[in-house]
């Protein structure tokens, strides 16, 4: 396989769903730079205009004290900033709905879902999942398809819409369009966010296949179908908030911390990781994030490290070094808090692991260590 790097940042073809241009010289420019740089063509005063619009449509839709709207929340950076923009800018009356993902909680993570609720004076509706279910799922979807985290990313989406509709709160706002963003499958700007499911985070598995004589249907009833629940599905207004403003994950941290928000400063240095301050909730979770790296030959620090390059904060040179020392560096804490929950020995996990990794993309050298055949240069 023919792997192609961006010129600009440092994020390879090899993403689902990204799209290489070619500019000639033996240049190549990823979808995530192109849109990243229309932004500077759009006119945000007149799409945050479309927004309060839309506010305006469904305020006090439950009467004068109720919840008007609904936010899909973790309690990290982007969360800050979304009941900012909706409760403090806007107006709104929101509810928060957030996963609680049962992997142990970092103490920045436990101080961060209280500030959101105490900043903001919110109340915070969170699901914790059913532990059984969630181990078993998990240890068939890493086994078989490599995502670790599967039955959490679903719910993490499909829960938000699941309560939406309970709470008669059509207006669900979630954060940014990760394929539009960062570059993926459903790479359109559009405000709405009815096809979140198609994203590749939480693509859609047949759950059947997870039903046995332990798990049953009502299992996963609050796995939100967009293709079962299409009556529900028409009565949402869900919507990307990164369409009416300009969106910047880092302006995003220094606005949460400017509102008590804590990254993991003197709390843990996370070996694959090229900053300190996104999904830093939980220990065992950002395992499904680091999945990336066998099967696609990039992970958290290619993109953050991307990210950094199109905000201006770093050069390409600095960020392919920094890619190059951390991308493939699975720490071993993510590790151990995983087993631990799922109940795998290191040894069962690390066998699981190597199934994964991609024959095309690595090649394991004379110590047995899976190495890129095309690494970032």
């Amino acid at each position: 396989m023919q792997v192609q790097y961006c010129s600009k940042c440092v994020m390879p073809n090899t993403r689902p769903g990204i799209k290489f241009s070619d500019m000639g010289g033996g240049k190549w420019l990823c979808s995530a730079c192109v849109n990243h740089a229309k932004k500077d063509e759009v006119d945000y005063k007149t799409r945050f205009k479309e927004l309060e619009e839309l506010c305006d449509k469904h305020r006090h839709r439950n009467g004068k004290f109720e919840y008007d709207c609904a936010i899909a929340v973790s309690g990290g950076k982007d969360s800050h900033f979304q009941v900012h923009i909706m409760k403090e800018k806007l107006g709104m009356n929101p509810v928060l709905f957030s996963v609680e993902d049962n992997f142990t909680m970092t103490e920045a993570g436990k101080k961060n879902l209280r500030n959101l609720s105490e900043e903001f004076k919110c109340h915070i509706i969170s699901l914790k999942p059913d532990i059984f279910t969630q181990k078993k799922i998990m240890r068939k979807t890493f086994e078989k398809y490599g995502k670790p985290t599967w039955f959490i990313d679903r719910l993490i989406y499909s829960y938000p819409f699941a309560m939406a509709a309970k709470f008669n709160t059509p207006l669900l706002v979630y954060g940014e369009n990760v394929s539009y963003e960062y570059g993926g499958t459903d790479s359109v700007e559009t405000p709405s966010a009815k096809g979140i499911f198609l994203n590749g985070v939480a693509s859609d598995l047949d759950i059947h296949e997870f039903l046995d004589e332990d798990i049953k249907e009502q299992n996963l009833q609050l796995f939100f179908d967009p293709n079962k629940n299409k009556a529900d599905l028409e009565k949402l207004e869900p919507i990307y908030l990164s369409y009416f403003v300009k969106w910047n994950s880092y302006q995003n941290y220094i606005f949460a911390k400017s509102r008590g928000f804590t990254d993991l400063q003197g709390e843990w240095d996370r070996s694959h990781c090229a900053e300190n301050f996104d999904q830093i909730d939980t220990i065992g979770y950002i395992l499904h994030a680091w999945m990336k790296y066998p099967k696609f030959g990039h992970a958290m620090a290619s993109d953050y490290a991307a990210r950094f390059v199109r905000y201006n904060l770093l050069s390409r040179q600095e960020a392919v070094k920094l890619v190059n020392e951390r991308d493939h560096k699975l720490d071993n804490k993510v590790v151990e808090d995983f087993c631990s929950f799922v109940g795998y020995t290191k040894s069962e996990f690390y066998k699981v692991l190597e199934k994964h990794y991609n024959k095309d993309l690595f090649y394991q050298n004379e110590y047995g260590e899976f190495k890129l055949k095309n690494p970032l240069i």
